[in-house]
């Protein structure tokens, strides 16, 4: 493992990071995530996260 490549503490992170994570498990990526790193994504995979995110930042600012 290389400096750039630290372990995960999913207890210890951002809330905006909290949620990508929580999205990636919802679609069956956080295992390849954990694994592999962001970078073994697809560019779909990631636009899908990143679309989920914003939809549901938009339903929260709604209510």
């Amino acid at each position: 493992m290389s400096k750039k490549e630290k372990k995960i503490d999913l207890n210890n992170i951002a809330p905006e990071d909290k949620l990508k994570y929580e999205i990636a498990e919802e679609l069956g990526l956080l295992d390849r995530v954990l694994e592999d790193g962001w970078k073994s994504l697809s560019a779909k995979e990631t636009g899908r996260i990143g679309g989920i995110m914003n939809k549901r930042r938009r339903k929260k600012e709604d209510m």
